[in-house]
């Protein structure tokens, strides 16, 4: 009896710090409160939020003003939220069109965006691999292709060969490669709204480019039936009126100090980004990508953190980041982390917040969850709220690596990303993703309720815990890790 008596007095305080949390977070984040932020940012007012409009800076000051209401602090002197973000700009063709002989097609996708007027041979190899090669001159020739290999003509997967076709024909002095398709009519009209529409980079990557990378949706196969029997034939390719371009944009940045002498000096980031794809092409008389769930949801998941860790803040010190610039290829999180406002090595956590959509609302999926030592912090918020932590379901996808938070990581700090509870891709996720229908009056806000306050207990155990978090050992990012906070 003794030993259980002092075993309860030990535990005791632990206990009361607990439940003194889950009581912080409560009575900061509310369901109102919630569902104003995301209407406002997901409205069709804000036209989908797309980096460089005026409609993103708005969304931009808006954020800004919420962190000055809540007692977040600018981290430069001159009281300014917003950490200029300077990007290169290729502008939509106004003209494409392939000819074929008596053939003509303008559904075209432009994956490298370059003006070129071409007359001359076009060359048929098969998939575009080495073998394909063989004994065959394409120099000042535009080569085509199937998309993917043989034995994967997966979206994804053909994505991921482009890198290595483009080296091989660039090598051999091909002009550009044709990679032909066949793709259903939605899934086309996708590919169309986010590769033929403005492109951005940083623009300290910027190098000029004159290689023509496209793809064709050859449904009817009608491309392919002019190599049945040759594999060179005469066509003309006209791809007009790329313009290149800068944009500012910005970051949104602000930050609490901690309240420990000693772990102050420690930060850790709370981010997520604020832009989508803006407007497109209509759907049932609707031309807004409003971004309700992507990622209005993951921004104010972030302004809740805030809310609360200004007025109850931590033992370490807070980074709020609001990204612009992560629909244009990860660009805002990119630009932070070559121009840090603090130093990197003193960032020992990012807890990113990014979604795609949700088809479980009894959990919490974390994308990355037991790569770092912070794991068992984050399951500990998710049950008082009635929810469950798991994992990244769908490794395939390769999520941990398609949101802002690997640019920290592969800095080296440890950077999950917090998403809305999904346990694979399904038809209720792409229903919604980059979607005309991913609009605030399709969420459940009594889950978004408990996904928000999961997050803000998570932060605030994180935040307070006297063990640093890094990754776990044998981590694709531990030794960058090592590296960048100087550990044997």
């Amino acid at each position: 009896m003794k030993n259980i008596f002092l075993s309860l007095l030990v535990a005791l305080p632990f206990i009361n710090f607990a439940q003194d949390d889950i009581e912080k977070v409560t009575s900061t984040v509310s369901k109102s409160e919630i569902e104003g932020h995301i209407y406002f940012l997901a409205s069709d007012e804000l036209k989908g939020r797309q980096t460089g409009t005026p409609e993103n800076k708005i969304a931009a000051q808006y954020l800004a003003n919420m962190l000055r209401g809540y007692g977040v602090r600018p981290v430069t002197e001159n009281n300014n939220y917003f950490q200029k973000v300077t990007l290169n700009t290729t502008s939509s063709f106004t003209n494409a069109t392939l000819n074929i002989g008596d053939f003509t097609t303008s559904k075209i996708v432009t994956l490298n965006k370059t003006n070129i007027s071409f007359s001359g041979p076009i060359l048929f190899l098969n998939y575009g691999l080495p073998e394909d090669y063989k004994n065959v001159d394409v120099k000042g020739k535009i080569v085509v292709t199937y998309s993917g290999t043989k034995d994967n003509s997966n979206l994804r997967f053909a994505f991921s060969k482009i890198k290595e076709k483009t080296l091989l024909a660039k090598e051999r002095g091909a002009v550009g490669i044709i990679e032909v398709n066949s793709i259903d009519n939605r899934t086309w009209s996708q590919l169309e709204h986010s590769f033929n529409g403005e492109k951005m980079s940083v623009s300290e990557e910027e190098k000029p480019n004159n290689f023509t990378y496209l793809w064709i949706n050859d449904q009817k196969e009608e491309i392919s039936k002019f190599f049945d029997d040759k594999k060179e034939i005469n066509a003309s390719l006209e791809v007009q009126g790329i313009k290149k371009g800068t944009v500012v944009s910005q970051n949104v940045v602000g930050m609490v100090e901690g309240t420990d002498p000693k772990l102050k000096n420690e930060f850790i980031i709370y981010s997520a980004h604020y832009d989508h794809v803006g407007i497109g092409k209509a759907i049932d008389n609707d031309s807004i990508y409003n971004g309700a769930r992507d990622n209005a949801v993951g921004t104010v998941t972030v302004l809740s953190a805030a809310e609360n860790i200004a007025k109850y803040p931590t033992k370490r010190s807070a980074l709020f980041i609001l990204f612009t610039g992560e629909e244009k290829g990860l660009l805002g999180s990119k630009w932070y982390v070559n121009h840090p406002m603090i130093p990197l090595n003193q960032m020992v956590y990012c807890f990113n917040s990014d979604n795609g959509g949700y088809n479980d609302t009894s959990i919490a999926t974390i994308v990355g969850l037991e790569r770092t030592t912070a794991a068992e912090d984050i399951k500990k918020a998710t049950t008082p709220f009635g929810l469950k932590a798991i994992d990244d379901p769908a490794p395939e996808q390769g999520l941990f690596d398609r949101s802002d938070n690997v640019h920290f990581a592969a800095k080296g700090i440890p950077a999950p990303t917090f998403s809305m509870g999904f346990t694979a891709f399904d038809e209720e996720i792409t229903k919604y993703y980059h979607q005309v229908t991913d609009n605030p009056d399709t969420l459940d806000y009594d889950y978004l309720l408990k996904f928000f306050q999961s997050y803000v207990l998570a932060c605030r155990n994180i935040a307070n815990n006297p063990e640093t978090p890094f990754w776990v050992e044998g981590d694709k990012y531990y030794e960058a890790g090592k590296k960048l906070y100087n550990k044997k």
